[in-house]
């Protein structure tokens, strides 16, 4: 048993994520988005006014002024505090929506439960509680679910997926075998709607199916191109072996535009988030152009939330400004119209 006063080997963990997030090339290596790989026709004659744009959409039930998820990062720590305290403050401020990271630490160490708790900050936001969907194998159940609901107050739960990080992770958990029949149970038990989420290497339209049919009410993509959590663990890594896996696996993923694509092909109104390597509004643009109803961004809120609220402030002011001008040189006065132009192809 750890010492009161001493950090408990998933604080560090958490700490060291941040640190090395922050700190270190943690990108993939060569693999993109595929984002690239369009481009929007452009509108030289829009017929709109500026002030025509519209950028307010609803997901699950709940209304954004933004289709901007600030991503699943961090919680746990002092440092993951101030991070989320920023970002809940600037959500709010903008109506966007929000997910914490793992809040397993929360259940293991309660008196850590604070780090996470940021809805008397943003009480009109889309907040997304989160858990290891590979916990489900390690005790957690119904209950744990609903707790971690009850303490963010959440209006959905995210199950992430991550059997890569968990198996080059030194203190990883890897035993992912009959998870899919306990998301099920999650699914239908669980007050609030599951979003099943991967964590930078992609969901394929195959594994799409079975989690609809399992009954996840949403899909958040996060795709390749973005955070290499494969490539974090190597960084952190204190054994050679773990650190080799990671640099082998570092590239590992399926690119976030072909997810998008695959499982929009397959389902068309599965609620769906794009996340993993989108960079500005542009890129936010094409995954909403390609199907996805949300766009979601994590390490760049991240750096801008370690520096300060302002910074913050002004990367969600990018990030609309960004948007808007999508839409306005596209002809396109709202998402909706944008989705169903026609107007992105590839290059």
């Amino acid at each position: 048993m750890s010492q009161p006063n001493l950090p408990s080997e998933i604080e560090n963990r958490k700490s060291e994520h941040l640190r090395v997030c922050i700190e270190k090339d943690v990108e993939f290596q060569q693999l993109t988005s595929g984002l690239e790989k369009y481009r929007f026709t452009h509108c030289c004659l829009p017929e709109l006014d500026r002030s025509d744009i519209e950028l307010g959409t609803t997901f699950l039930g709940k209304s954004l002024k933004a289709p901007i998820l600030i991503s699943s990062m961090t919680g746990g720590t002092e440092l993951a505090h101030l991070v989320n305290t920023r970002l809940a403050m600037v959500a709010q401020r903008y109506g966007l929506a929000m997910g914490v990271g793992s809040q397993r630490i929360a259940l293991e160490q309660p008196e850590l439960a604070p780090t996470f708790a940021v809805r008397s900050l943003a009480p009109d936001i889309l907040l997304l509680a989160n858990l290891g969907a590979v916990q489900l194998n390690y005790g957690c159940g119904l209950e744990d679910c609903l707790k971690l609901v009850e303490l963010l107050e959440a209006d959905a739960l995210i199950l992430h997926l991550n059997p890569l990080q968990e198996w080059v992770q030194s203190e990883g958990d890897s035993n992912f075998k009959g998870l899919l029949a306990k998301i099920q149970q999650i699914c239908v038990q669980l007050p609030v709607p599951v979003i099943a989420k991967e964590v930078g290497n992609g969901i394929s339209a195959v594994m799409a199916k079975q989690l609809i049919e399992a009954g996840v009410a949403a899909i958040d993509v996060a795709g390749a191109g973005g955070t290499s959590w494969a490539k974090v663990e190597s960084q952190r890594a204190k054994d050679n072996r773990q650190r080799h896996l990671g640099q082998v696996f570092a590239d590992w993923g399926l690119p976030t535009a072909e997810c998008i694509t695959a499982i929009r092909s397959l389902n068309s109104t599965i609620p769906l988030i794009a996340s993993g390597g989108l960079k500005n509004g542009l890129d936010l643009a094409k995954s909403i152009a390609l199907g996805a109803d949300l766009g979601g961004l994590a390490r760049p809120f991240l750096v801008a939330a370690i520096e300060s609220e302002a910074a913050v402030d002004e990367l969600v002011k990018f990030l609309i400004a960004e948007l808007e001008i999508v839409l306005f040189c596209t002809g396109n006065p709202n998402l909706s119209a944008l989705k169903h132009s026609g107007a992105l192809k590839p290059c």
